[in-house]
Protein backbone atom coordinates (compact mmCIF):
# COMPACT_ATOMS: atom_id res chain seq x y z
CA UNK A 1 0.00 0.00 0.00
CA UNK A 2 2.62 2.43 0.82
CA UNK A 3 4.38 2.11 -2.45
CA UNK A 4 1.17 2.54 -3.87
CA UNK A 5 0.12 5.71 -2.37
CA UNK A 6 3.98 7.20 -3.32
CA UNK A 7 2.93 6.11 -6.31
CA UNK A 8 -0.51 8.17 -6.22
CA UNK A 9 1.13 11.56 -3.99
CA UNK A 10 4.43 11.57 -6.83
CA UNK A 11 1.62 11.69 -9.98
CA UNK A 12 0.47 15.17 -8.44
CA UNK A 13 1.59 18.46 -9.16
CA UNK A 14 2.10 19.58 -5.52
CA UNK A 15 5.46 19.22 -4.20
CA UNK A 16 7.04 16.26 -1.96
CA UNK A 17 10.09 16.71 0.55
CA UNK A 18 13.30 17.06 -0.66
CA UNK A 19 15.21 17.82 2.70
CA UNK A 20 16.15 17.12 5.98
CA UNK A 21 15.79 17.59 9.76
CA UNK A 22 17.80 20.42 10.80
CA UNK A 23 20.03 19.98 13.19
CA UNK A 24 21.65 23.97 13.47
CA UNK A 25 18.99 26.36 14.84
CA UNK A 26 20.95 29.73 16.46
CA UNK A 27 19.47 30.70 19.21
CA UNK A 28 19.79 34.13 17.60
CA UNK A 29 17.15 33.55 15.47
CA UNK A 30 13.51 34.36 16.34
CA UNK A 31 10.72 32.18 16.65
CA UNK A 32 9.25 32.60 13.81
CA UNK A 33 12.41 32.70 11.65
CA UNK A 34 13.42 29.21 13.54
CA UNK A 35 10.19 28.12 12.02
CA UNK A 36 10.98 29.47 8.54
CA UNK A 37 14.34 27.62 8.87
CA UNK A 38 12.93 24.04 9.87
CA UNK A 39 9.74 24.63 7.36
CA UNK A 40 12.39 24.88 4.45
CA UNK A 41 15.12 22.76 5.53
CA UNK A 42 12.44 19.62 5.28
CA UNK A 43 10.84 20.84 1.85
CA UNK A 44 14.90 21.18 0.63
CA UNK A 45 13.48 23.07 -2.59
CA UNK A 46 11.59 26.03 -1.33
CA UNK A 47 10.85 29.33 -1.59
CA UNK A 48 10.48 32.47 1.12
CA UNK A 49 7.88 35.12 0.53
CA UNK A 50 9.21 37.10 3.67
CA UNK A 51 8.82 41.39 3.80
CA UNK A 52 11.72 43.22 3.89
CA UNK A 53 13.60 43.30 7.70
CA UNK A 54 12.25 39.95 8.63
CA UNK A 55 15.53 38.22 8.22
CA UNK A 56 16.35 36.99 5.49
CA UNK A 57 19.41 36.99 5.37
CA UNK A 58 20.21 34.97 8.95
CA UNK A 59 17.71 32.68 7.71
CA UNK A 60 19.46 31.84 4.89
CA UNK A 61 22.87 31.34 6.08
CA UNK A 62 21.47 29.03 8.61
CA UNK A 63 20.32 27.22 6.06
CA UNK A 64 23.32 27.16 4.11
CA UNK A 65 25.30 26.14 7.77
CA UNK A 66 22.72 22.91 8.29
CA UNK A 67 23.77 21.81 4.23
CA UNK A 68 27.12 22.23 5.30
CA UNK A 69 27.30 20.12 8.74
CA UNK A 70 25.20 17.37 6.92
CA UNK A 71 26.98 17.01 3.36
CA UNK A 72 30.67 18.68 3.99
CA UNK A 73 29.75 20.12 0.36
CA UNK A 74 29.99 24.13 -0.71
CA UNK A 75 26.63 26.27 -0.71
CA UNK A 76 26.26 29.30 -3.05
CA UNK A 77 24.05 32.33 -2.13
CA UNK A 78 23.67 34.94 -4.89
CA UNK A 79 22.68 38.57 -4.37
CA UNK A 80 22.10 41.69 -5.83
CA UNK A 81 24.92 44.37 -6.21
CA UNK A 82 26.50 45.33 -2.43
CA UNK A 83 24.77 42.93 -0.67
CA UNK A 84 27.44 40.48 -0.10
CA UNK A 85 28.67 42.54 2.26
CA UNK A 86 25.63 42.50 4.25
CA UNK A 87 25.56 38.71 4.55
CA UNK A 88 29.55 38.90 5.65
CA UNK A 89 28.82 41.20 8.65
CA UNK A 90 25.42 38.97 9.73
CA UNK A 91 27.63 35.31 9.59
CA UNK A 92 30.11 36.85 11.84
CA UNK A 93 27.22 37.97 14.60
CA UNK A 94 26.12 34.63 13.64
CA UNK A 95 29.45 32.72 14.69
CA UNK A 96 29.65 31.06 10.55
CA UNK A 97 32.90 31.81 9.75
CA UNK A 98 33.46 29.48 6.86
CA UNK A 99 32.11 32.47 4.54
CA UNK A 100 33.64 34.46 2.02
CA UNK A 101 32.74 36.79 -1.35
CA UNK A 102 33.90 35.97 -4.65
CA UNK A 103 33.85 37.65 -7.49
CA UNK A 104 36.17 35.31 -9.80
CA UNK A 105 34.74 32.10 -9.33
CA UNK A 106 38.09 30.58 -7.39
CA UNK A 107 36.74 30.00 -3.77
CA UNK A 108 38.27 28.22 -0.63
CA UNK A 109 35.23 28.57 1.73
CA UNK A 110 31.98 26.12 2.24
CA UNK A 111 29.62 29.34 1.67
CA UNK A 112 30.33 31.10 -0.76
CA UNK A 113 28.61 33.94 -1.57
CA UNK A 114 28.40 36.07 -5.14
CA UNK A 115 26.70 38.29 -7.34
CA UNK A 116 24.03 37.33 -10.15
CA UNK A 117 26.09 39.38 -13.02
CA UNK A 118 28.79 36.95 -11.38
CA UNK A 119 27.31 33.48 -11.99
CA UNK A 120 29.20 32.79 -15.03
CA UNK A 121 32.24 32.03 -12.76
CA UNK A 122 30.88 28.79 -11.22
CA UNK A 123 30.48 25.96 -11.83
CA UNK A 124 27.11 23.97 -10.49
CA UNK A 125 28.82 20.61 -10.01
CA UNK A 126 30.61 22.28 -6.97
CA UNK A 127 27.41 22.98 -5.00
CA UNK A 128 25.59 20.97 -2.50
CA UNK A 129 22.73 24.17 -2.70
CA UNK A 130 21.71 27.34 -4.24
CA UNK A 131 20.12 30.22 -2.73
CA UNK A 132 18.82 33.03 -4.20
CA UNK A 133 18.76 36.65 -2.29
CA UNK A 134 15.80 38.67 -3.54
CA UNK A 135 14.88 36.34 -6.30
CA UNK A 136 12.52 38.23 -8.02
CA UNK A 137 15.10 41.02 -9.10
CA UNK A 138 15.48 37.95 -11.96
CA UNK A 139 13.25 39.80 -14.31
CA UNK A 140 15.12 42.54 -14.14
CA UNK A 141 18.27 41.00 -16.14
CA UNK A 142 18.36 40.35 -19.54
CA UNK A 143 17.21 36.44 -20.62
CA UNK A 144 20.73 34.89 -21.46
CA UNK A 145 21.27 36.28 -17.18
CA UNK A 146 17.62 34.58 -15.89
CA UNK A 147 17.90 31.42 -18.26
CA UNK A 148 21.90 30.43 -16.53
CA UNK A 149 20.14 31.19 -13.39
CA UNK A 150 17.28 29.16 -13.36
CA UNK A 151 19.38 26.18 -15.18
CA UNK A 152 21.80 26.30 -12.76
CA UNK A 153 19.21 26.13 -10.09
CA UNK A 154 18.03 23.21 -11.37
CA UNK A 155 21.37 21.25 -11.55
CA UNK A 156 21.80 21.55 -7.63
CA UNK A 157 20.15 19.28 -4.73
CA UNK A 158 18.82 21.54 -2.40
CA UNK A 159 17.43 25.19 -4.09
CA UNK A 160 15.96 27.95 -2.18
CA UNK A 161 14.74 31.34 -3.39
CA UNK A 162 14.13 34.39 -0.85
CA UNK A 163 12.03 37.83 -2.32
CA UNK A 164 10.26 40.41 -0.30
CA UNK A 165 8.16 40.50 -3.36
CA UNK A 166 7.34 37.40 -5.01
CA UNK A 167 4.52 39.12 -7.31
CA UNK A 168 2.74 41.47 -6.03
CA UNK A 169 0.42 42.24 -9.04
CA UNK A 170 0.43 39.01 -11.49
CA UNK A 171 0.49 35.44 -9.20
CA UNK A 172 1.73 34.17 -12.57
CA UNK A 173 5.18 35.02 -12.40
CA UNK A 174 5.08 32.53 -9.51
CA UNK A 175 5.38 29.98 -12.25
CA UNK A 176 9.32 31.03 -13.18
CA UNK A 177 10.09 30.10 -9.09
CA UNK A 178 7.89 26.84 -9.37
CA UNK A 179 9.84 25.82 -12.24
CA UNK A 180 13.26 27.17 -10.86
CA UNK A 181 12.63 25.00 -7.97
CA UNK A 182 11.99 22.09 -9.85
CA UNK A 183 8.40 22.10 -9.40
CA UNK A 184 4.94 22.60 -11.81
CA UNK A 185 6.77 24.68 -15.54
CA UNK A 186 5.95 27.92 -15.99
CA UNK A 187 3.40 26.98 -19.16
CA UNK A 188 2.13 23.86 -17.22
CA UNK A 189 1.05 26.33 -14.69
CA UNK A 190 -0.58 28.99 -16.72
CA UNK A 191 -2.58 25.53 -18.43
CA UNK A 192 -4.00 24.28 -15.28
CA UNK A 193 -4.84 27.34 -12.68
CA UNK A 194 -5.24 30.28 -15.43
CA UNK A 195 -6.86 31.53 -18.62
CA UNK A 196 -5.77 34.14 -21.32
CA UNK A 197 -8.13 37.30 -21.62
CA UNK A 198 -7.80 36.85 -25.27
CA UNK A 199 -10.46 34.06 -25.19
CA UNK A 200 -12.97 35.50 -22.79
CA UNK A 201 -14.77 38.62 -21.60
CA UNK A 202 -14.83 38.98 -18.51
CA UNK A 203 -15.64 42.24 -17.22
CA UNK A 204 -13.20 41.66 -14.29
CA UNK A 205 -10.20 40.32 -15.95
CA UNK A 206 -10.16 42.92 -18.93
CA UNK A 207 -6.57 44.33 -19.99
CA UNK A 208 -5.39 41.11 -17.43
CA UNK A 209 -3.69 38.75 -20.23
CA UNK A 210 -3.46 36.11 -17.60
CA UNK A 211 -6.50 35.23 -15.26
CA UNK A 212 -6.62 33.12 -12.19
CA UNK A 213 -9.78 30.95 -12.95
CA UNK A 214 -12.18 31.46 -10.71
CA UNK A 215 -12.93 27.39 -9.56
CA UNK A 216 -8.77 27.06 -9.54
CA UNK A 217 -8.43 29.39 -6.90
CA UNK A 218 -8.00 26.47 -4.26
CA UNK A 219 -6.41 24.49 -6.17
CA UNK A 220 -3.82 26.98 -7.18
CA UNK A 221 -3.52 28.63 -3.67
CA UNK A 222 -2.95 24.74 -2.47
CA UNK A 223 -0.29 23.82 -4.72
CA UNK A 224 1.65 27.32 -3.88
CA UNK A 225 1.87 26.47 0.00
CA UNK A 226 3.42 23.14 -1.23
CA UNK A 227 6.35 25.13 -1.88
CA UNK A 228 6.43 28.40 -0.50
CA UNK A 229 5.85 30.34 3.05
CA UNK A 230 5.07 34.02 3.07
CA UNK A 231 4.83 36.55 5.75
CA UNK A 232 5.11 40.31 5.93
CA UNK A 233 4.74 40.18 9.64
CA UNK A 234 5.09 37.27 12.60
CA UNK A 235 1.72 37.30 13.07
CA UNK A 236 0.77 35.90 9.48
CA UNK A 237 2.62 32.42 11.04
CA UNK A 238 1.20 33.42 14.57
CA UNK A 239 3.34 34.66 16.01
CA UNK A 240 4.64 38.32 18.06
CA UNK A 241 4.32 41.24 16.19
CA UNK A 242 5.48 43.22 19.14
CA UNK A 243 9.09 43.91 17.92
CA UNK A 244 8.13 44.19 14.00
CA UNK A 245 6.27 47.43 13.89
CA UNK A 246 6.67 49.51 11.46
CA UNK A 247 7.22 53.25 11.48
CA UNK A 248 4.91 55.64 10.33
CA UNK A 249 5.06 56.15 6.12
CA UNK A 250 4.91 59.92 5.41
CA UNK A 251 4.07 59.99 0.85
CA UNK A 252 4.17 63.50 -0.31
CA UNK A 253 3.00 64.48 -3.65
CA UNK A 254 4.91 67.46 -5.28
CA UNK A 255 3.32 68.01 -8.65
CA UNK A 256 5.16 70.62 -11.15
CA UNK A 257 4.07 71.94 -14.19
CA UNK A 258 4.84 71.20 -17.76
CA UNK A 259 6.19 75.01 -19.58
CA UNK A 260 6.97 73.36 -22.41
CA UNK A 261 4.21 71.72 -25.48
CA UNK A 262 4.14 68.13 -26.04
CA UNK A 263 4.48 66.71 -29.41
CA UNK A 264 2.43 63.41 -30.04
CA UNK A 265 2.23 61.98 -33.34
CA UNK A 266 4.71 64.69 -34.56
CA UNK A 267 1.82 67.39 -34.02
CA UNK A 268 2.79 69.96 -31.20
CA UNK A 269 0.05 70.23 -28.86
CA UNK A 270 -1.53 73.75 -28.71
CA UNK A 271 -2.45 72.63 -24.79
CA UNK A 272 -1.39 69.89 -22.79
CA UNK A 273 -3.74 66.83 -21.73
CA UNK A 274 -3.47 64.67 -18.98
CA UNK A 275 -0.57 62.03 -20.33
CA UNK A 276 -2.63 58.59 -21.11
CA UNK A 277 -0.20 56.37 -22.90
CA UNK A 278 3.39 55.27 -22.79
CA UNK A 279 4.79 57.01 -25.09
CA UNK A 280 2.52 60.71 -23.81
CA UNK A 281 4.26 59.78 -20.87
CA UNK A 282 7.68 59.50 -21.88
CA UNK A 283 7.40 62.60 -23.91
CA UNK A 284 6.02 64.22 -20.20
CA UNK A 285 8.93 62.89 -18.67
CA UNK A 286 11.56 64.50 -20.34
CA UNK A 287 10.22 67.91 -21.60
CA UNK A 288 10.18 68.43 -17.09
CA UNK A 289 13.56 66.70 -16.37
CA UNK A 290 14.80 70.54 -15.25
CA UNK A 291 11.81 71.35 -12.81
CA UNK A 292 11.31 68.06 -11.32
CA UNK A 293 15.46 67.95 -10.49
CA UNK A 294 15.10 71.05 -9.41
CA UNK A 295 12.15 70.22 -6.77
CA UNK A 296 13.78 67.43 -6.15
CA UNK A 297 17.44 69.09 -4.97
CA UNK A 298 15.58 71.40 -3.11
CA UNK A 299 13.90 68.99 -1.28
CA UNK A 300 17.10 67.61 -0.61
CA UNK A 301 18.76 71.10 0.74
CA UNK A 302 17.09 70.07 4.15
CA UNK A 303 18.55 67.12 4.93
CA UNK A 304 22.11 65.37 5.62
CA UNK A 305 21.16 61.29 4.34
CA UNK A 306 18.98 61.30 1.24
CA UNK A 307 18.76 59.25 -1.95
CA UNK A 308 17.60 60.20 -5.07
CA UNK A 309 15.98 57.57 -7.39
CA UNK A 310 15.27 58.25 -10.99
CA UNK A 311 14.80 56.78 -14.18
CA UNK A 312 16.96 58.89 -17.20
CA UNK A 313 20.17 59.41 -17.45
CA UNK A 314 19.49 63.32 -18.22
CA UNK A 315 17.78 63.11 -14.91
CA UNK A 316 20.87 61.26 -12.95
CA UNK A 317 23.27 64.01 -14.63
CA UNK A 318 21.46 67.05 -13.60
CA UNK A 319 20.94 65.98 -10.27
CA UNK A 320 24.78 65.40 -10.30
CA UNK A 321 25.31 69.03 -11.66
CA UNK A 322 22.87 70.60 -9.02
CA UNK A 323 23.96 68.88 -6.05
CA UNK A 324 27.80 68.45 -5.80
CA UNK A 325 27.73 66.67 -2.42
CA UNK A 326 25.60 63.93 -3.94
CA UNK A 327 27.36 60.71 -6.12
CA UNK A 328 25.97 59.24 -8.68
CA UNK A 329 25.72 55.47 -10.12
CA UNK A 330 25.56 55.14 -13.56
CA UNK A 331 24.43 52.20 -15.68
CA UNK A 332 27.78 52.36 -17.50
CA UNK A 333 30.43 51.76 -14.25
CA UNK A 334 31.61 48.51 -13.40
CA UNK A 335 30.51 46.37 -10.84
CA UNK A 336 32.99 47.02 -8.34
CA UNK A 337 32.74 50.84 -9.04
CA UNK A 338 28.86 50.57 -8.77
CA UNK A 339 29.66 48.02 -5.71
CA UNK A 340 32.23 50.62 -4.00
CA UNK A 341 29.34 53.56 -3.84
CA UNK A 342 26.92 51.38 -2.37
CA UNK A 343 28.85 50.19 0.07
CA UNK A 344 29.90 53.56 1.19
CA UNK A 345 26.45 54.89 1.51
CA UNK A 346 25.54 51.45 3.38
CA UNK A 347 28.13 52.40 5.86
CA UNK A 348 27.78 56.09 6.11
CA UNK A 349 30.56 57.13 4.12
CA UNK A 350 28.97 59.62 1.65
CA UNK A 351 25.45 61.01 2.15
CA UNK A 352 23.97 61.51 -0.61
CA UNK A 353 23.19 59.03 -3.53
CA UNK A 354 21.37 59.44 -7.13
CA UNK A 355 20.27 55.92 -8.45
CA UNK A 356 18.10 53.92 -10.58
CA UNK A 357 15.16 51.39 -8.81
CA UNK A 358 15.99 48.59 -11.80
CA UNK A 359 19.69 49.04 -10.65
CA UNK A 360 20.01 48.87 -7.03
CA UNK A 361 16.80 48.81 -5.16
CA UNK A 362 17.00 45.39 -4.22
CA UNK A 363 18.19 43.87 -1.04
CA UNK A 364 20.28 47.17 0.74
CA UNK A 365 19.44 48.04 4.26
CA UNK A 366 19.55 51.62 4.67
CA UNK A 367 17.88 52.43 8.19
CA UNK A 368 20.30 55.04 8.68
CA UNK A 369 18.19 57.16 6.49
CA UNK A 370 14.69 57.82 6.22
CA UNK A 371 14.10 60.28 3.64
CA UNK A 372 14.14 60.24 -0.21
CA UNK A 373 12.75 61.13 -3.72
CA UNK A 374 11.51 59.24 -5.97
CA UNK A 375 10.42 59.65 -9.67
CA UNK A 376 7.34 57.71 -10.58
CA UNK A 377 6.74 55.55 -13.37
CA UNK A 378 4.26 52.64 -13.80
CA UNK A 379 6.69 49.93 -12.11
CA UNK A 380 5.31 49.14 -8.61
CA UNK A 381 7.43 46.77 -8.35
CA UNK A 382 10.45 49.62 -8.59
CA UNK A 383 8.50 51.62 -5.78
CA UNK A 384 7.66 49.13 -3.43
CA UNK A 385 11.60 48.04 -3.41
CA UNK A 386 13.16 51.72 -3.53
CA UNK A 387 11.11 52.59 -0.20
CA UNK A 388 11.34 49.70 1.38
CA UNK A 389 15.55 49.94 1.51
CA UNK A 390 14.60 52.69 4.60
CA UNK A 391 10.87 51.81 5.63
CA UNK A 392 11.31 48.51 6.80
CA UNK A 393 11.49 46.48 10.45
CA UNK A 394 14.48 48.10 12.26
CA UNK A 395 13.80 51.44 11.25
CA UNK A 396 13.40 53.79 14.53
CA UNK A 397 12.12 56.92 12.45
CA UNK A 398 9.72 57.95 10.74
CA UNK A 399 9.89 57.67 6.74
CA UNK A 400 9.37 60.28 4.15
CA UNK A 401 8.82 59.59 0.39
CA UNK A 402 8.51 62.68 -1.42
CA UNK A 403 7.51 61.98 -4.95
CA UNK A 404 8.14 64.43 -7.55
CA UNK A 405 6.28 64.28 -10.79
CA UNK A 406 4.81 66.82 -13.88
CA UNK A 407 1.16 67.40 -13.39
CA UNK A 408 0.54 65.58 -16.43
CA UNK A 409 1.21 62.31 -15.31
CA UNK A 410 -1.41 61.94 -12.92
CA UNK A 411 -2.56 58.39 -14.50
CA UNK A 412 0.58 57.38 -13.14
CA UNK A 413 0.06 58.40 -10.13
CA UNK A 414 -2.97 56.73 -10.10
CA UNK A 415 -2.02 53.83 -11.56
CA UNK A 416 0.44 53.61 -9.08
CA UNK A 417 -1.81 53.94 -6.14
CA UNK A 418 -4.19 50.96 -7.79
CA UNK A 419 -1.08 49.43 -7.71
CA UNK A 420 -0.21 49.33 -4.32
CA UNK A 421 -3.99 48.86 -3.14
CA UNK A 422 -4.02 45.41 -5.11
CA UNK A 423 -0.68 44.29 -4.64
CA UNK A 424 -1.29 44.73 -0.74
CA UNK A 425 -4.82 43.04 -1.53
CA UNK A 426 -2.80 40.14 -3.57
CA UNK A 427 -0.31 39.49 -1.16
CA UNK A 428 -3.30 39.54 2.31
CA UNK A 429 -4.30 36.57 0.45
CA UNK A 430 -1.19 35.11 -0.81
CA UNK A 431 -0.93 34.73 3.30
CA UNK A 432 -4.27 34.08 4.27
CA UNK A 433 -5.15 30.97 1.33
CA UNK A 434 -1.90 28.96 1.43
CA UNK A 435 -1.75 29.31 5.41
CA UNK A 436 -4.69 27.20 5.55
CA UNK A 437 -3.16 24.56 4.26
CA UNK A 438 0.10 24.41 6.50
CA UNK A 439 -1.14 22.63 9.61
CA UNK A 440 -4.22 20.10 7.00
CA UNK A 441 -2.33 17.13 5.96
CA UNK A 442 -4.77 15.07 3.86
CA UNK A 443 -4.48 11.14 4.53
CA UNK A 444 -5.70 8.51 2.69
CA UNK A 445 -7.87 6.35 4.79
CA UNK A 446 -10.12 3.90 2.27
CA UNK A 447 -9.10 0.60 1.48
CA UNK A 448 -7.40 0.22 -1.95
CA UNK A 449 -9.77 -2.10 -3.99
CA UNK A 450 -7.78 -4.55 -5.95
CA UNK A 451 -8.94 -5.75 -9.34
CA UNK A 452 -9.29 -9.33 -9.53
CA UNK A 453 -8.08 -11.15 -12.48
CA UNK A 454 -9.56 -14.55 -13.84
CA UNK A 455 -7.91 -16.63 -15.81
Amino acid sequence: MNNYKEFIENKTHLSGQFGFEPTFIPDYLFDFQKHVVDWKLRKGRSAGFLDTGLGKTAIQLTLAENIIRKSNKHVLILTPLAVAFQFIIEAEKMGIGDIEYCKDGKFKTKIVITNYERLGYFDYSDFEAVILDESSILKNFDGAIKSHVTSFMKKVKYRFLSTATPSPNDFVELGTSSEALGYLGYMDMLTMFFGNNENNIRPQEIGVKWYLKPHAVDGFFKWVSSWSISMRKPSNLGFSDERFILPNLNVIYNPVKNEKNMTINGQIQLFNRVAKTMGEVREEQKLTIEPRCERAVEISSNHKTFVYWCNFNKESELLNELDPNAYEIKGSMNLDKKEELLVAFSKGEIKKLITKAKMTAFGLNWQHCNHAVFFPTWSYEQYYQAIRRFWRFGQKKEVTIDLVHSDGQKRVIDTLLLKTQKANELFEKLNIETHKYETKKETFKKEIMKPIWRN
